[in-house]
């Protein structure tokens, strides 16, 4: 076991590393300030009216089809554990097919994401190393704030779910939300629909931290005080999400990076590292 947290310590250290690295030769140095490119985000075509339906149902889906997932799992017997990542799944997956039942604008995005999925790919994984070091080096410094002002700091319960799984099915499922659904489904509501949304409606920095802050708070599950540890760093990472999609003008890009963030807590858990 000892071995392998040293191996997870060291491989951590090397993204962290190499996140620093891009990040200041993509965006800090004179070079990369000079050369800038500007945002290719498309403004929101419509009104708030389409954005509110599109979020009605997306919420709709979230809520019924954990509903349905319950009901069926109260015939298996199944435990405390496999029935919460069942419900998890189920309203990830809930969220995305309330989407697609909305089917306009945001949907065919994510279509064109296979069309350029090489670029998705490259700016994706940018993203998620340049995010690294940041949201980690917010975290510990938050952490030691709260500590040292006598609050509590816990980890996100989806984590502490995750060590509870014994079951390889159930480590399947809740590896293809966080992996696969999860991805897809916040970054189009946050990032396609909230953020797009704002940007140009509202002065540019309320437009990246609002939807920020919302993410932030939707991965929150215990009281305000014990889940105060994990909600400003997400909110810097949705925050580093919406400029990396306001550059890239593909919501691909956020969602390899999303995607790839996930994939690295759960290694590090897998790895015996505390996350």
């Amino acid at each position: 076991m000892a071995s392998l947290q040293l191996l997870g310590i060291c491989l951590e250290a090397a993204l962290a590393i190499l996140g620093l690295r891009l990040l200041w030769d993509r965006a800090l140095s004179p070079l990369a300030r000079s050369a800038a490119e500007p945002a290719r985000l498309e403004p929101w075509p419509s009104g708030g009216a389409e954005l509110l339906l599109f979020l009605i149902f997306a919420v709709a889906g979230g809520l019924a089809l954990p509903l349905v997932a319950d009901f069926a799992l109260r015939r298996t017997g199944i435990d405390l554990v496999g029935r919460t990542v069942w419900d998890a799944a189920a309203f990830q997956a809930g969220l995305l097919a309330g989407i697609a039942l909305f089917n306009v604008r945001l949907v065919p995005v994510v279509a064109r994401v296979w069309e350029n999925l090489g670029e998705s790919l490259r700016t994706g994984a940018l993203t998620f190393l340049i995010c690294l070091p940041l949201v980690f080096g917010l975290a510990l410094l938050w952490q030691g704030a709260l500590s040292a002002c006598g609050l509590p700091v816990h980890r996100q319960d989806v984590v502490e779910l995750f060590e509870k799984i014994h079951s390889p099915t159930l480590r399947v499922v809740f590896a293809l939300a966080a992996l696969v659904v999860a991805p897809i489904t916040e970054e189009l509501i946050f990032r396609a629909g909230l953020f797009r949304f704002l940007r140009g409606r509202v002065p540019r920095w309320i437009a990246i931290l609002a939807p920020s802050v919302v993410f932030g708070a939707s991965h929150l599950t215990r009281s305000l005080a014990d889940g105060l540890a994990a909600f400003v760093p997400l909110v810097l990472l949705g925050v580093i999400f919406s400029l990396a999609y306001e550059r890239t003008g593909k919501i691909g890009t956020t969602i390899v990076a999303h995607a790839l963030f996930n994939l690295n807590t759960l290694v590090a858990l897998l790895l015996g590292i505390n996350t």
